[in-house]
């Protein structure tokens, strides 16, 4: 062996443990959700206080657990819905997690004997093989198909082909089932589709589900250029300092539909509107999409981040281009005319920010 060939193997002994210890990671980030989705049911189905919650248990379960990272609404339900899909894989983490702490001997054996009489999908690969080969992301994905035929096509050609979480949502997006069942050559579907994407540590590494599981923060990706930095930065400041009721909540806030997240600038609670106030700043001109975006956020908080007594949430859009300095509030669905009048007194008017977005331009020009 000479010095270049030791190297190379140092490399490659480095990023092969690296795979590995980040499918443990994987594995185990798994197994908490789909554990969380049975207790979740089990709670439902028998719990001895159900009927005092109600309706609204996953949105108590979320409010009472907010210190967790990832644990929100929409998190919740689709950890039950891991759990009623893959039952056949909750029998394998059990034989995983036999003699833990995170479930009970009586409880164990009574499920054992439960997901005996599971059958096991013939048409996909044994649920020990696809609880370590495929991340939650992978899971995710997958209970978006509409039936166990689909999935099961899915599951095989994303083990197969060694498909990144992404790579399968395009296989999906593409309907890619669909167009090998219509097709004569369905051999020759497949081969167009394959690519030669390789497992990438970095993708995983970044992975906000990962990085939520194993209590890393997420890096600021805001930043295209410095100048949206600068302006992020400061704004931050300058809101704050107006002392009109405004208490900073979030920074780069994220929210998840399946696998997409999207992120909002920065979110604050106004503590006089008693509602939330979001702010998207857009290096560019106005746009419609951007209204779109800033419609997606306000209901989303709407529906998950709103508490009894809150105003609905008011959202401003900063769109910091050289040659015009536009401010765009969005007021969807704010009807009450009380409420309109008095956020345009509480709020910074559109020539103060105006003003803010054309002196940070000027000063990082």
């Amino acid at each position: 062996m000479n010095f270049e060939q030791l190297i190379q193997q140092i490399e490659t002994v480095h990023i092969e443990t690296q795979k590995i210890a980040i499918q443990q990671v994987n594995s185990f980030l798994t197994i908490r959700n789909i554990l969380i989705g049975f207790y979740i049911v089990e709670y439902e189905q028998n719990g001895l206080d159900r009927a005092d919650y109600g309706a609204n248990t996953v949105k108590l379960i979320a409010q009472r657990l907010k210190h967790i990272k990832g644990l929100s609404v929409a998190q919740l339900y689709r950890f039950r819905d891991l759990y009623n899909t893959y039952p056949q894989i909750f029998s394998a983490v059990l034989i995983k997690l036999e003699g833990t702490t995170m479930i009970s001997e009586n409880i164990f054996s009574t499920l054992s004997r439960k997901f005996d009489l599971v059958k096991e999908n013939e048409l996909s690969f044994e649920p020990e093989l696809l609880l370590t080969r495929l991340s939650f992301s992978h899971f995710v994905e997958l209970l978006n198909a509409e039936n166990p035929l689909k999935r099961s096509f899915y599951e095989v050609q994303a083990i197969k082909n060694n498909w990144s979480a992404r790579e399968l949502g395009r296989a999906m997006d593409t309907m890619l089932f669909e167009r090998i069942g219509l097709s004569k050559n369905k051999e020759q579907v497949l081969k167009n589709f394959k690519t030669d994407t390789v497992f990438s540590v970095d993708e995983v590494v970044k992975n906000p589900y990962f990085l939520e599981f194993i209590g890393l923060e997420e890096e600021y990706t805001y930043s295209e250029t410095q100048l949206e930095t600068a302006i992020i930065n400061h704004l931050q400041d300058f809101l704050t300092e107006l002392g009109r009721g405004f208490c900073f909540e979030a920074r780069q806030k994220r929210i998840t539909f399946d696998n997409k997240h999207l992120k909002i600038d920065l979110v604050f609670y106004h503590r006089i509107l008693k509602c939330h106030v979001l702010i998207d700043l857009k290096i560019g001109a106005f746009d419609h999409a951007d209204a779109g975006q800033m419609n997606v956020y306000l209901n989303y908080f709407r529906k998950n981040e709103m508490t009894e007594g809150d105003n609905p949430p008011v959202g401003i859009i900063l769109c910091a281009n050289k040659n015009e300095a536009l401010v765009e509030y969005a007021t969807t669905g704010l009807t009450n005319e009380i409420f309109v009048s008095k956020y345009q007194i509480q709020l910074p008017s559109k020539e103060v920010l105006e003003t803010f977005i054309k002196n940070e331009l000027k000063n990082n020009s």
